[in-house]
């Protein structure tokens, strides 16, 4: 197996969203601002060659929207046929793409426009592309808050192309790749589970988007249905203490993965690490 990150590019958010009810007196000693009060957070993809596949853990948000988005001061964002090429790979080798959910921030990447600007095409067009079932009912006919989040020129054609498969339960993708559906945040989230080892790699997505939102009661303005938030992290955290599983943090600038403890029920960083580190130990 081999595991590479990829750094998409990275964005801005606020961070009273970013942290929902807990005040900035305490976050802000967990994690950075600047003056007006904006969290730099990264797209950071994950691409694992096993078994045969070549998978790749969302997209980051592309270029297609950056102008409509442009208050989010998106910096960086990549070239997929570049990155891939320092990596020895070219986006036609890419056999799978898990989204973990379908905000533009996470899959943006998958698709853009053609050399003319007069349509949308697939950048992984040989990939099946993978999505929880109630996220993609959830992205057709999306809620008021969400609505902002989806673009139907992220997926549209993907779809159309017979390339997106719908995940109902958790599922082995193959041997030591499984994704797991977890809600809150949104609706039917995939989280990858990747045996490396002698242990799991978690990617967590926005189920954990920084190392700063592992205590419970963190969870983001951003999400949802913030109790379900907070039950289903309790549960991924809980095993992760168990199993001794490394965090792989998506969205978190400044720590790219760690391991847990629990002390009197409550959950927090034993140890930190670069997804080099691990996959050198």
């Amino acid at each position: 197996m081999k595991i590479f990150k990829i750094e998409a590019g990275t964005f801005y958010i606020d961070g009273g969203a970013a942290f929902g009810v807990v005040p900035k007196i305490v976050w802000q000693k967990r994690y950075p601002c600047n003056d007006d009060n904006y969290c730099k957070v990264t797209m950071r993809c994950l691409l694992v060659e096993t078994e045969g596949k070549l998978i790749l853990i969302d997209t980051g948000t592309g270029d297609k929207q950056l102008e409509y988005l442009k208050y989010y001061g998106f910096e960086g964002v990549i070239n997929f046929d570049t990155e891939l090429e320092k990596l020895g790979y070219a986006a036609t080798d890419v056999t799978d793409v898990v989204f973990t959910h379908l905000h533009f921030d996470h899959c943006g990447g998958a698709t853009r426009y053609n050399a003319d600007k007069s349509k949308v095409e697939m950048v992984f067009p040989n990939a099946t592309h993978w999505v929880g079932e109630e996220q993609w009912q959830n992205f057709l006919e999306p809620n008021v808050r969400e609505g902002d989040s989806y673009f139907r020129e992220n997926m549209d054609v993907i779809f159309e192309a017979g390339k997106l498969k719908t995940v109902k339960n958790n599922t082995l993708i193959c041997p030591g790749f499984e994704v797991r559906l977890f809600n809150g945040h949104t609706k039917g989230q995939l989280v990858s589970y990747i045996q490396l080892t002698d242990r799991r790699l978690v990617y967590c997505g926005d189920v954990i988007p920084l190392a700063a939102n592992i205590p419970l009661a963190w969870v983001s303005s951003y999400d949802i249905f913030p109790l379900t938030s907070m039950e289903d992290k309790k549960k991924l955290l809980d095993e992760a203490v168990v199993e001794n599983d490394v965090l792989f943090f998506e969205h978190d600038c400044y720590t790219e993965c760690c391991t847990v403890v629990s002390n009197y029920k409550k959950h927090k960083i034993a140890e930190v690490y670069t997804l080099n580190e691990i996959l050198n130990k």
